[in-house]
């Protein structure tokens, strides 16, 4: 499962809202290879499941992850945050071994 923060929620119905989208939107999470730990994060907009994804809700966000990213995801909270050390989507992935410094990319 993946979990999603009151205050990634607030800012996922902020973005949702400024780009006209409706609460039917939920987000796309998912891993890719790439970054300079291996693996990348990658995270939009969709309103749709595609043939073997996995769908969470949690604090009235509903989440689409597919099955392959599923297993490097799973225990990962979503936050957000807009403090001096970056802002933006945070990824706290209990999978993961080692991440690159800008928090983008991770191994497992």
């Amino acid at each position: 499962m993946v979990t999603v923060t009151e205050v990634a929620k607030n800012k996922i119905i902020e973005l949702r809202e400024k780009d006209g989208l409706t609460g039917s939107h939920g987000v796309r999470v998912a891993v890719e290879g790439g970054g300079c730990s291996g693996l990348m994060y990658d995270l939009k907009f969709d309103f749709e499941a595609r043939p073997n994804d996995h769908i969470f809700e949690d604090n009235g966000i509903k989440v689409f992850v597919d099955k392959k990213s599923l297993l490097y995801l799973i225990g990962t909270e979503l936050d957000f945050s807009d403090g001096l050390n970056g802002k933006g989507f945070q990824f706290k992935n209990p999978n993961a071994t080692r991440t690159c410094g800008c928090g983008e990319s991770f191994a497992v």
